[in-house]
């Protein structure tokens, strides 16, 4: 009799916790994900085999998409997976490298239009497991890396292109979000007429089946098999239907506290932020829904042997706080190779970056937009309290004269330092609300130096729709 009487409790219980996180809001799921403004792409699959390289030419454009740009048949690509056996692999540094870099997140492509999936899964044959030689889940050690570290894991996900799984759809024409330099692409008569297929074993299953089949199956896996996940980020609903999307969506509900992103199929399922590609929007573009930049350091996503053309850490340190002073997200991409390792760049760039974050993260996390837009001279994020507001004031060329200046500020100053270093700065606010800082010249960093100002009470400033 106890025995069941426990048997019910526990389950009346598991039901109030299923209940309890069913019933979480928007704004408390995005929390955490709108505190962190800092996270890691991974762009990692058979791609990174051939590099960007094609029987024995240089394949223009990013190199995950290489099958598609060279037109290779899936049968040819598919032996590339033979190859593929990442025997370097180390979940454990990877994620120490983006919890070092100051990120807080990653999102890794569990399978991209290729149809190549990391992880272990019944839906298809062409997976890590069962096409190569290193035949082991490589999301499994990443998600308890991941949780190790307190970092949050997301997974990226191909729903509608698969060029390899039959019946999945093929992009008909170049788009910016899909292939780099998309005007220098020419789409053959073959192409065109089988809605972007240039292989008839990718036709031998319709797309519906490629859905039922493939892509349901695989997603309620990695909403199942890999514990939390924090982000389920879809990719190019191309061919996507309403029905399609529906069915894809429904698999949410296994874990209640995700976020998506808007690319399920757009308009109908626009998830719970915008996907900037290679871009900081414009400040009159945004319209308060959240959003989320995804740049990668150099010219491709995908590993490309050839491609050094490397963002310095000036620039996208820069990017970042460029992004956080709209409100956005950075999602700073990796592309692996084949064994398994970051490129030396990348490394020594997150290495850099990390040294400015730990210093300088303060001015970053869990900050909201400029009351003022943008200056001249840098940029600005805030914190608001309930009697306070802290402006960090992030300068990225410092004025001739050494003055800061900041219109519209009516409230009275607390404090205002570096935040470096906690060294006290001198400033004056005259009758008409200009703000003046006294900056110190030894101390300027060349990156960015931040200046903490608080301030009583809440910054209302009537210039932040003139700074665009």
């Amino acid at each position: 009799m106890k025995k069941t009487i426990g048997v019910l409790i526990f389950i009346f219980l598991s039901g109030q916790v299923i209940t309890a996180q069913k019933a979480l809001t928007k704004d408390q799921r995005m929390q955490w994900w709108r505190e962190a403004r800092f996270g890691m792409f991974i762009h990692w699959g058979v791609y990174s085999v051939p590099a960007g390289s094609w029987n024995g030419r240089q394949i223009g454009g990013i190199g995950e998409w290489i099958m598609n740009r060279a037109k290779i048949p899936a049968a040819e690509y598919q032996t590339m997976a033979k190859q593929f056996n990442p025997v370097n692999y180390d979940p454990d540094s990877w994620a120490k490298m983006a919890k070092d870099a100051g990120m807080k997140y990653i999102v890794i492509t569990a399978k991209h239009h290729d149809g190549f999936a990391l992880f272990e899964t019944k839906a298809s044959k062409w997976n890590v497991v069962d096409a190569t030689m290193y035949g082991k889940d490589l999301l499994k050690p990443l998600a308890e890396a991941c949780k190790k570290y307190g970092i949050k894991l997301g997974f990226y996900y191909s729903q509608a292109q698969d060029w390899n799984n039959p019946g999945g759809s093929a992009a008909r024409k170049p788009t910016s979000e899909g292939w780099a330099n998309p005007d220098s692409v020419t789409i053959d008569a073959y192409t065109k007429e089988h809605k972007g297929h240039w292989d008839p074993a990718q036709e031998m299953k319709t797309f519906a089946q490629y859905i039922d089949n493939v892509a349901v199956p695989q997603v309620k896996e990695l909403l199942t098999n890999y514990g939390d996940v924090a982000v389920l980020w879809w990719d190019t609903p191309t061919d996507m239907t309403n029905e399609a999307a529906t069915k894809l969506k429904s698999q949410l509900t296994l874990q209640p506290a995700i976020i998506t992103n808007d690319r399920l199929k757009r308009p109908n399922f626009p998830g719970d932020h915008k996907t900037p590609e290679q871009r900081i929007p414009n400040i009159k573009d945004l319209d308060g829904t959240d959003w989320e930049t995804c740049m990668t350091m150099n010219g491709t996503w995908g590993f490309k042997s050839y491609d050094h053309n490397y963002k310095t850490p000036e620039t996208l340190i820069r990017n970042l706080l460029d992004i956080a002073s709209k409100g956005g997200n950075f999602l700073l991409n990796v592309g692996p190779d084949n064994l398994g390792e970051f490129p030396k760049e990348s490394i020594d760039i997150l290495a850099k970056m990390g040294k400015w974050m730990k210093v300088n993260g303060e001015a970053v996390y869990g900050t909201k937009a400029s009351p003022w837009g943008l200056f001249t001279w840098g940029r600005c994020t805030s914190k608001e309290t309930k009697d306070r507001t802290t402006l960090y004031f992030s300068v990225f060329d410092r004025p001739e004269d050494g003055k800061l200046e900041i219109p519209d500020l009516k409230n009275n100053i607390i404090s205002a330092v570096l935040l470096a270093n906690g060294t006290k700065l001198k400033t004056s606010v005259s009758k008409s609300g200009l703000l003046t800082v006294i900056l110190p010249y030894k101390a300027f960093d060349p990156i960015a130096t931040i200046v903490k100002v608080v301030v009583k009470g809440k910054v209302n400033s009537k210039t932040s729709s003139k700074n665009k």
